[in-house]
């Protein structure tokens, strides 16, 4: 059921001091408000400073469960700073703090008795450059659930399974001893996408995932991230304006603020709504300057 809000109305006549009178109306909708039981994070006037730089200030948004959602903007605007605040990959960055608040189904993800650890195996970290690790195919996806305690029925099984979901099973099966390493870019890709489903996440962070492929990769990859939102939520990170219209439901457009004198860039959260609508219809100048090429 949409939100209403009460409003109240002065209706008197001549001298007759008639009471006021309040009615139901439906409230204005909020560009890019998911509803409260559909929200995996919600971000409110979130602000990240490394030392005393501020690199990201006052970000408000919901990001929806079983959706992909898309940051995207010029170099230096924050997009990457954002999505690493969504699992505590700055935690790791010496300096490195938030301010304001990020909930993850309503818990603060940053409450002192949060474990970060189990933050990033709940939601998992895709990078921009493929790295597998110097292991075996088979290695590289068994290492998470040995690392976090998971023991499962039979890990082959759960090796295979995260392959499939990958899509990359058929190419890798009767190689699965094989370094991760003698694999193609796009495989390599692929490969650590296996290694992130393979410890059963709930979201999946992608920050870059196919500026390193080659566009029968990233054709791979984006027809993955379609299927792969029917069970997790994603985040994505691209300067691909074109993924983002193709693959994600909502995008959040990005810009940069350049301090007096010129020196550092502080990011900033310009507009946030359903990816047909940032593209067709944006609400900001700024954000259709973007998507049409004007700058960035």
């Amino acid at each position: 059921m949409a939100e209403r809000t009460r409003v109240t109305e002065e209706q008197r006549g001549p001298g007759d001091g008639t009471a006021p009178i309040t009615t139901d109306v439906p409230a204005k909708p909020v560009p890019g408000r998911i509803p409260a039981s559909e929200t995996v994070f919600r971000l409110k006037d979130l602000h990240v400073f490394y030392g005393s730089f501020l690199a990201l200030r006052g970000v408000t948004l919901d990001i929806g469960r079983n959706e992909i959602t898309a940051f995207i903007g010029p170099s230096g605007c924050g997009k990457s700073t954002l999505i690493r605040c969504l699992n505590r990959m700055n935690d790791l960055i010496p300096g490195a703090r938030v301010e304001g608040s990020i909930e993850y189904h309503g818990q603060d993800l940053y409450g002192a008795e949060v474990d970060p650890v189990e933050v990033r195996r709940r939601i998992g970290m895709v990078f921009q450059k493929p790295n597998p690790f110097p292991k075996s195919i088979y290695d590289n996806i068994a290492y998470g659930p040995r690392v976090v305690g998971m023991k499962p029925a039979n890990m082959d099984e759960l090796v295979e399974q995260s392959l499939r979901g990958a899509a990359v099973w058929d190419e890798v099966k009767d190689k699965l001893k094989e370094s991760a390493l003698s694999l193609s870019g796009g495989q390599q890709q692929r490969i650590c996408i296996a290694r992130a489903i393979a410890v059963s996440p709930d979201v999946i962070l992608m920050d870059e995932p196919c500026s390193a492929l080659d566009p029968v990769s990233t054709a791979r990859i984006e027809e993955l991230m379609e299927r792969l939102k029917q069970d997790y939520t994603i985040v994505i990170v691209t300067h691909n304006m074109q993924q983002a219209a193709r693959i994600s439901d909502r995008t959040a457009f990005f810009t940069a603020e350049v301090g007096e004198g010129g020196g550092d860039r502080t990011g900033l959260l310009v507009e946030y709504d359903r990816t047909d609508l940032i593209f067709t219809s944006p609400r900001d100048t700024r954000t259709e300057d973007y998507v049409t090429g004007r700058f960035g």
